[in-house]
């Protein structure tokens, strides 16, 4: 068995989910299907969540999202199957009635219960249009499967119930050796003890592949994309990027932490654990190899990556007393950290002084300058860039950097990043 991953762009409207449905019929596999919400509609039910949380017109936010649905629903030709429809407008029911009661008080458990549905609605159209061509599936309600933690919009998974759960709903796989099974499951959603939905964190889909491929002993899990593999650099910032075609679960990892955006960075883990190997492969060129992540790391040096990061800000603090920077320093200013949601992407220190290049998100850094500065003076530049170079030679570094003012630089065996505007 397999696990494929199809991504909001991958089923953004009819003509990409008839191109969904020719990838899946060329496997001969069987298959555990898991879906993203369509396009951009993520996005548009968090608008309609905070409206309804707010107490405003959340049914002005509510009838595009059910027109845009529909929509497909007619290119598909799916309005003619009766079978389809009553269940397609049951759960659209399900959240109208759910957004004519009272919010509860916590943001996030409504977010949760609302937002959610962007996959329940997919899911239930891309099963329903390959039933309508011939590609028998199941559904499956991840709601039910994926057990987590009621730390809504970033939900812990109980791995081992939730691989029970997940035997047991997916049975066909085990029932008939004799043909193609299929199972579509959504993506990003899980649910609590109590029945509670629940959410595993923006871009969660890719996490949900990792965790049934784990649960289920998948052979491999293929991610579907819109770029030809993980490449060793963002095409809108550099020019003659190159195909990473095999590369190590390590390297994915510290790629995904640097922050290259082609692999949510809680999937690997599982899959490194059981050996599964992940693939990337594009949805638009089904037939090209792509990607491949798996155990080996002899081919992790063979290409240079590079990772940018704009709209960054250097932070420079030091005691007041002129003293030493110490443990209990470090205590207070990453206790800061943690309270003000911030995330460190680079950090030195010196005897007087501890530097940290993080993400300018005004408001936080705003507050935790508040926070820090009665005792520690605080400088800081702005408008600046962060520099990632795995598996770097000096020739690449004299290139990036040529022209360039470099206001911090670390090197270690593999890695070089800069600081720089």
């Amino acid at each position: 068995m397999q696990v494929f991953k199809f991504g909001g762009a991958s089923v953004k409207n009819a003509s990409a989910i008839k191109n969904v449905a020719s990838i899946i019929k060329d496997y001969n596999d069987d298959l555990m299907v898991v879906i993203s919400a369509m396009g951009k509609m993520t996005n548009a039910l968090e608008e309609l969540a905070f409206a309804y949380f707010k107490n405003e017109d959340w049914k002005t936010k509510l009838q595009p999202i059910k027109d845009f649905h529909d929509a497909i629903i007619q290119e598909l030709l799916l309005h003619l199957d009766a079978n389809f429809m009553k269940v397609y407008e049951t759960k659209f029911e399900q959240l109208t009635q759910k957004l004519e009661k009272d919010p509860a008080p916590n943001y996030d458990y409504e977010y949760d219960q609302i937002v959610s549905f962007g996959e329940i609605m997919a899911t239930t159209i891309v099963s329903g249009y390959l039933n309508t061509i011939g590609i028998a599936n199941e559904w499956l309600d991840a709601r039910k499967i994926i057990r987590t933690d009621n730390a809504y919009r970033e939900a812990k998974v109980d791995w081992e119930l939730t691989k029970a759960l997940f035997l047991s709903k997916s049975g066909l796989f085990y029932q008939d050796k004799n043909k193609k099974n299929i199972c579509i499951i959504q993506g990003f959603i899980g649910h609590t003890e109590t029945g509670q939905t629940t959410t595993l964190g923006r871009e969660g889909s890719d996490f949900t592949a990792g965790i049934a491929a784990w649960c289920l002993d998948a052979t491999s899990v293929t991610i579907w994309k819109d770029v030809p593999g993980m490449l060793n650099a963002d095409p809108k910032f550099f020019n003659n990027t190159e195909l990473l075609s095999k590369i190590s679960f390590r390297e994915a990892i510290e790629l995904s932490y640097y922050g290259a955006s082609v692999i949510h960075p809680k999937t690997i883990k599982p899959l490194e654990n059981k050996s599964i190997p992940l693939y990337v492969k594009s949805f638009l060129n089904p037939q090209e190899t792509g990607t491949v992540i798996q155990k080996d790391v002899q081919y992790d040096a063979l290409i240079p990556s590079y990772i940018f990061k704009e709209n960054q800000i250097l932070i420079s603090i030091s005691p007041r007393d002129f003293s030493f920077i110490t443990e209990e320093n470090m205590k207070d200013i990453f206790d800061q950290f943690s309270q003000c949601g911030i995330k460190v992407n680079v950090m030195q220190n010196s005897a007087i002084s501890f530097s940290v290049c993080v993400d300018h998100q005004e408001e936080k850094v705003a507050k935790f300058i508040q926070r820090l500065e009665n005792e520690y003076v605080i400088k800081y530049n702005t408008d600046l860039s962060l520099m990632t170079v795995r598996h770097y030679t000096e020739e690449v570094i004299e290139q990036l950097s040529k022209d360039k003012e470099i206001l911090l630089e670390q090197r270690s065996r593999h890695t070089s990043r800069f600081v720089m505007r």
